[in-house]
């Protein structure tokens, strides 16, 4: 094997060893996840907050065994096709194997490690950005018309997996118009690639019809509940944090591209930039919406650097650079101590604002990994209840959001099917099942009046148990069991269903 893929190959084993390493079994998965891998029990060609794609790469996950192991590993390898990417379009730049080496460094020791540890569209998303630009210079090198083709192919596969992937296009378009590669614009050729990225889009774009574009109406409530509140000063310094050790590369890619002789053809690459993140600002949109910009610059960067700089010493610091920036990252950005640990030594994380939750109090974990604890009790509780009832079958377990539900159904022995109003389970009710018992996980901020609320409906309701794990945050989440109703749960829950439908 050639010392270049060695290499490369050699970057690709580094990847999967950390995104494996640095997450520790003391963690469950996180909330989110639950939701996507369920999507494989509802194949569907949309769902109300994300296109397809995800639900058949957990109908795989599920069809392999549906193990942490796998749901990990799916993650780790669209960032290890990252990688890969970002290495064939330093490779279609120069023959400098120093380039290679640096662009791929600096997109190892990245946010996209903690991005890659979980099973969400947004490492899929990377990848696509990445392959489409990638795409792009492989067609205004060569001007094959098969990779307009292919640019398509890969668009609709973006576009199938996370909408966020327009913002591309949106920015694109008009970088096109400024420079002399607008004459794709007129190219035929174009426009049959646009006819194959629509046809493989059709199914999800009829099924959004099919139910009023719930879309719109999700980005319509994420901009009332979450975008509003979005800084754009934040954004921008997330957008600096994020590469925090790369952006030496990247503002070298940037400049490359206004002065470097061999870039002139790729110059729209430069105003795309700045046209995505304005579309984004404008928006108000999350910071790691546009995490997919930044390779395909890494290599860009390493490439004007590999011509520009000589010295084996500066070279190597900028090889080093984002490994000693990636060193106080390690301590803080990765679910790798134990709970307790990151408890103990909490004036580290709190220091960085990763304490803060969106509540706006300090609290003994970062969110996100708090919301990787508890799920597994909750799931081994609720099968424990289910399992002493006289008829489990016919029984609803019925949680108050996503992340409850999903996990339930992820590590039952019982073959539980917990279902809640919230997110895409609204769809997956039984409504031909005659239920008689009720099994409600509650939430602990809503529990207090459960019991008096719904025990009047039941013969019997007691409390079974709850969430203890101390750093959970869902610890005091409260598992109620009521028995033999008196009233027709079935009817009730169409009548509920329909009320909370937008």
């Amino acid at each position: 094997m050639a010392k270049r893929s060695l290499i490369l190959l050699g970057f690709i084993v580094a990847k999967f060893i950390l995104q494996y390493w640095l997450v520790l079994p003391d963690y469950d998965l996180h909330r989110d996840e639950y939701l996507h891998l369920d999507q494989a029990h509802h194949l569907a060609w949309g769902y109300l907050s994300v296109p397809p794609f995800t639900s058949w790469i957990a109908l795989l996950i599920s069809w392999l065994g549906n193990s942490m192991v796998l749901v990990h590993f799916f993650p780790a390898l669209f960032g290890a096709l990252t990688i890969l990417i970002v290495w064939k379009t330093v490779e279609e730049l120069t023959d400098s194997l120093f380039a290679c080496v640096l662009a791929v460094s600096c997109l190892l020791f990245s946010v996209l490690l903690r991005l890659n540890q979980l099973f969400q569209p947004n490492s899929l998303d990377v990848l696509c950005w990445t392959t489409l630009y990638f795409v792009l210079i492989k067609y205004i090198h060569s001007k094959q018309t098969r990779w307009l083709y292919i640019l398509g192919i890969v668009f609709a596969v973006g576009f199938l997996n996370k909408y966020n992937v327009v913002f591309l296009l949106v920015g694109f378009l008009p970088a096109l118009l400024l420079t002399e590669q607008r004459t794709v614009l007129r190219n035929r050729h174009m426009y049959g690639a646009l006819l194959v990225g629509l046809l493989l889009m059709a199914p999800n774009l009829f099924w959004q019809y099919q139910h009023a574009f719930p879309v719109v109406h999700h980005m319509r409530l994420l901009a009332q509940t979450q975008l509003v509140h979005v800084n754009r000063a934040d954004f921008l310094m997330e957008q600096i944090l994020f590469f925090i050790g790369s952006w030496v590369v990247i503002l070298g890619g940037l400049y490359g591209l206004l002065v470097y002789k061999p870039f002139e053809q790729y110059r729209s690459f430069f105003y795309a930039l700045i046209f995505t993140l304005s579309a984004f600002l404008f928006l108000r949109a999350k910071g790691y919406y546009a995490i997919g910009i930044y390779p395909i610059y890494m290599a860009f960067g390493a490439t004007f650097l590999a011509v520009k700089v000589k010295s084996i010493g500066v070279r190597a610091a900028l090889v080093a650079l984002p490994i000693l920036f990636f060193i106080p990252l390690y301590q803080v950005a990765f679910p790798n101590q134990t709970p307790q640990a990151i408890a103990q030594h909490s004036e580290r994380y709190k220091k960085w604002g990763l304490l803060r939750w969106e509540d706006g109090k300090d609290h003994a974990l970062p969110q996100d990994f708090a919301d990787m604890l508890g799920w597994r009790e909750l799931a081994t509780k609720v099968d424990t209840v289910y399992s002493r009832l006289a008829d489990p079958q016919a029984t609803l377990v019925l949680c108050d959001n996503y992340g409850q539900a999903g996990a339930i159904n992820y590590y039952t022995r019982q073959g539980i099917k917990a279902v809640t109003f919230n997110a895409d389970y609204i769809d997956w009710f039984d409504l031909t099942k005659k239920y008689k018992h009720l099994i409600r996980v509650k939430s602990a901020e809503g529990s207090a009046d459960e019991l008096k609320e719904t025990s009047p409906f039941f013969t019997t309701a007691y409390v079974a148990a709850s969430i203890t794990s101390p750093f959970a945050r869902e610890r005091g989440t409260t598992i109620y069991v009521f028995q033999q109703a008196k009233v027709n749960i079935t009817s009730r829950l169409a009548k509920e269903i329909a009320e909370e439908r937008w």
